[in-house]
């Protein structure tokens, strides 16, 4: 069995039946592969994914009146508050990842100062009927995802494309958009981040893509979690210097 956790990883709990067929607990066993590829999901289950999801749609929400760029005063001013709620969030919640001895030395988590630019309205596809994929997990298991589409935009002159998914479960309300790029394994996490981004309205040919709320999957804390690795085509060839940087340095 495994414990379903925030951000939708997997905290590993593995179950067997001694001799008289009563369940017990054994040690969760390290997946194969490596820190490079260990990454993961998202649910809105948590007081810490509210809190991103809660961040993520206001900065949409201040981008989008009037098509016009909004305050950045504003636009910054709730980006900290997001940031500071998850420290205390991972500090105290009984949700948050950390361990008990690494809430006892956490102090918080490590950000890129905030990049407008890196706030894209991006071109979508939507796939009419979107195919059931499975996202290899960070444990060599799989998950199931629906292909909702794909989100096309330019970043250094260059033309980038992401694949989007929902959980095939269909209880999720947000897009999920699992992602590497070139800072991984430098000033971000290995295996890569996590974006998320509410549904779309039906006639919308744009969604907003936030780098700024970029996120580290469950597993950048703490390896008794597995988590989705991010699919080979949502590997970008360029540095997003933006969101949250590696957990350990």
């Amino acid at each position: 069995m495994i414990e379903r956790a925030a951000s939708g990883c997997h905290k590993l709990i593995n179950y067997k039946a001694n001799k008289a067929g009563t369940p017990v607990v054994v040690e969760p066993r390290v997946g194969p592969l490596s820190a490079a590829l260990a990454l993961f999901s998202k649910r809105n289950v948590s007081m810490i994914k509210k809190i991103a999801l809660a961040a993520a749609l206001l900065g949409i929400i201040l981008y989008s009146l009037n098509g016009m760029k909004p305050d950045s005063g504003a636009y910054l001013a709730q980006l900290h508050k997001s940031r500071s709620e998850k420290n205390q969030s991972f500090r105290q919640s009984t949700n948050s990842p950390l361990s008990a001895e690494q809430k006892a030395r956490f102090d918080s988590l490590k950000y890129y100062p905030a990049e407008l630019s890196l706030v894209i309205d991006a071109a979508i596809s939507r796939n009419s009927r979107p195919d059931t994929v499975l996202i290899q997990m960070s444990d060599n298991q799989a998950e199931k995802y629906l292909k909702w589409g794909q989100a096309k935009f330019t970043i250094a002159n260059k033309s980038q494309q992401l694949g989007i998914y929902l959980k095939a479960t269909g209880t999720d309300s947000t897009l999920f958009i699992p992602f590497t790029d070139l800072t991984n394994g430098h000033e971000t996490y290995g295996g890569g981040r996590y974006l998320d981004a509410p549904l779309p309205e039906p006639e919308a040919t744009e969604i907003k893509l936030d780098f700024n709320q970029a996120y580290n999957p469950y597993c950048a804390y703490n390896n008794e979690y597995s988590c989705p690795v991010p699919p080979a085509e949502n590997r970008l060839q360029v540095a997003i210097p933006a969101g949250e940087k590696s957990f350990h340095d």
